[in-house]
């Protein structure tokens, strides 16, 4: 889109601000503004060089300031106006508010005039409007252009990545029947580790010791838990437990994992098939290729289909310690949600599959999110396989309702009692953590 189509939208998008002296303000601006900057000059500068063609504009904006039909304008009210205007050519117009706000982790938008966004876990409606459907499309494409994304008729839901990290993903009409639906879920600047979680209560010492062990002891985790309950958080913050010395290879559908301490990362993103049809990249795809890429740890942003099955085999072949979050209720319900997923892949019997699961992986860490919004570890079980039944086994190991402050430890699983002879910690370290939370067990 041009810069005069932009602007032209930013005049459209009045009826955002308060009062009809604002709105003529905003109005009068753009048209001086498009007097003195034209549109292709500031599009290419755009494209060559972003910084300088937003100085460009603000540089358009100040002469438009000193001129004598403006003197009556209180300075805060041209510095808001100059802001709506840059937000409105270069930025995201109504929403560069909420993208600029640390707390805000998720923003919705349900057509032009529904705006909502989170903030600490609870959902809270936006006084930020769209003028017309025209502006939020214009939006959206102005989003996913540079992504190399298209959204059409033909193709009406698109996921995406901004340059920030943020995830996007729209739909739009005919399938949203109230115009374009925009959901951005935001990622903090900096990586939550798992010490920040324990900060906020997401569980206490003995947890993070525990879950820090297990990453040491390579001991394959799968985060479980419902959308919006923390498990790429936590999956984020085990990845930083990983020692330095090992190389990860990290596979999603949309990159949302980030490592910026550890020195030895390789990132890999999924890709849908183009215009065309063609081209697509599963995460299936992606896993079978970084078994040849000498993975010490691989993972899965997220487990969603048939490459559980190849992911178990990884996990059953030599690359233990791997890491991958997916949905379900309950740790049960996670042992089911991967039967089902394999079963995706190849037609196995169920006690087959069951029994690579087991085998596979160590742990399942159940999330949860409280009414309050607050973000937990609800549960922790280990996996085992009994060979008369032949089926998985769920023990748990630690349990914390919603309305208690620390959880329960049933009991700790075999390895823990091997981590001084491994190196992983020190026996007396492991001892004060047994009698402190299994002694009661």
């Amino acid at each position: 889109m041009s810069l005069l189509e932009r602007v032209e939208r930013a005049g459209n998008g009045a009826c955002l601000r308060e009062g009809t002296e604002a709105a003529l303000g905003l109005d009068a601006l753009k048209e001086q503004v498009q007097a003195i900057v034209s549109a292709d000059e500031v599009a290419a500068l755009q494209a060559e060089n972003p910084g300088r063609a937003r100085s460009e504009v603000r540089s358009a904006c100040r002469r438009v300031f000193e001129g004598l039909a403006w003197a009556g304008v209180a300075v805060e009210q041209r510095a808001r106006l100059e802001g709506e205007l840059l937000d409105a050519v270069f930025g995201f117009g109504p929403l560069e508010g909420l993208l600029a706000d640390d707390a805000v982790t998720e923003i919705m938008v349900n057509g032009p005039q529904s705006v909502f966004f989170e903030r600490d876990g609870r959902l809270f409606r936006s006084e930020q409007r769209f003028a017309d459907e025209g502006q939020l499309r214009a939006l959206v494409d102005r989003v996913l252009g540079p992504l190399g994304r298209r959204i059409d008729e033909s193709s009406p839901m698109v996921n995406a990545r901004l340059p920030q990290g943020h995830r996007v993903h729209v739909v739009i009409p005919p399938l949203a029947l109230d115009g374009p639906v925009l959901t951005i879920r935001k990622f903090a600047r900096r990586v939550m580790t798992l010490a920040d979680m324990q900060a906020l209560g997401s569980f206490d010492g003995a947890m993070r010791q525990f879950l820090t062990w297990a990453v040491r002891a390579r001991k394959s985790v799968a985060v479980s838990g419902g959308t919006g309950s923390g498990k790429t958080t936590l999956l984020n913050a085990l990845s930083c437990a990983i020692p330095h010395e090992e190389r990860i290879i990290t596979i999603e559908d949309s990159a949302e994992l980030r490592f910026l301490e550890h020195p030895h990362v390789v990132r890999l993103e999924a890709r849908p098939r183009n215009a065309e049809g063609l081209g697509e990249v599963t995460i299936r795809d992606l896993v079978t290729n970084a078994l040849r890429m000498r993975p010490d740890r691989i993972v899965v942003g997220e487990c969603r289909g048939a490459e559980a099955l190849d992911m178990l085999q990884a996990m059953n072949t030599g690359h233990d310690g791997s890491l991958t979050t997916l949905h379900a209720n309950s740790p049960e319900e996670s042992v089911a949600r991967l039967m089902t997923m394999v079963r995706y892949g190849a037609d196995l019997p169920v006690d087959v599959i069951e029994a690579n699961i087991a085998s596979a992986i160590d742990l399942v860490v159940q999330t949860a999110r409280a009414l309050d919004g607050s973000r937990r570890i609800a549960e922790v079980v280990a996996l085992s396989y009994d060979r008369e039944r032949r089926r998985c086994v769920v023990e748990p190991l630690f349990k914390c309702g919603e309305t208690e402050a620390c959880g329960t430890w049933a009991g700790a699983p075999a390895w823990v009692a091997d981590l001084p002879s491994r190196g992983c910690a020190g026996r007396e370290e492991v001892d004060a953590w047994m009698r402190a939370c299994c002694s009661a067990a």
